[in-house]
């Protein structure tokens, strides 16, 4: 397992993953940018919370988050996703780059295996309102620290949704997201949305 990757080696890795044929809207099953994945994780890493960790990377999609950081010296990785198709896909792209994951069919809620840190892209509710709660929940209820990113727009009813429910949020960076032209409601072919990623910690 690497643990003396560099960022930009990470990106170019990530970059070349297979992304879904068929993804769902209702789902929003959006890829993460390879850039936006390896900056979160190389951030991550820099908190001390990827290297010799047992991480969970909830609502997985092609796996780049988890597969990223195994490559940066996770010590065990789980990818879970609702969508069998996607962990499938996760197990596939681990396998074409010899990165060790655990891939889990489960819906964020039933997951009660314990973690240290989260690493999440969870759907931003732009088809099903606060579809991001389940994985704040889960993310909260599971681990001692997560790395999730959201619409920058909604930021505060994140913090204070976290807060609610015993967690601390720190608003590490922001980003342009790019969305390709995948579903049929989309009318340009591609657009960019801004997205901030927040470090949430338990409290205690």
């Amino acid at each position: 397992m690497a643990t003396t990757m560099k960022k930009r080696t990470l990106e170019i890795k990530l970059a070349k993953l297979e992304v879904p044929e068929s993804p769902k809207a209702d789902l929003e099953q959006y890829t993460t940018p390879a850039d936006v994945a390896s900056d979160l994780l190389w951030t991550a890493l820099s908190f001390g919370d990827i290297q010799g960790r047992k991480i969970a990377d909830l609502g997985c999609g092609n796996g780049i988050l988890g597969i990223g950081a195994y490559l940066l010296g996770a010590e065990e990785v789980t990818c879970y996703d609702v969508d069998p198709g996607m962990v499938e896909l996760a197990k596939r792209n681990a396998a074409s780059i010899s990165a060790n994951i655990i891939g889990v069919c489960s819906d964020a809620e039933s997951i009660s295996e314990r973690y240290q840190t989260v690493v999440q892209n969870p759907p931003f509710g732009a088809q099903r309102s606060a579809a991001d709660r389940p994985f704040l929940r889960t993310a909260i209820r599971i681990s001692e620290v997560a790395y999730s990113l959201h619409m920058a727009e909604t930021t505060g009813f994140v913090a204070k949704f976290c807060n609610s429910i015993g967690a601390e949020v720190q608003h590490i960076k922001s980003y342009k997201f790019k969305i390709p032209f995948m579903f049929e409601f989309h009318s340009k072919p591609e657009d960019f949305v801004d997205v901030a990623l927040l470090r949430i910690k338990t409290r205690g």
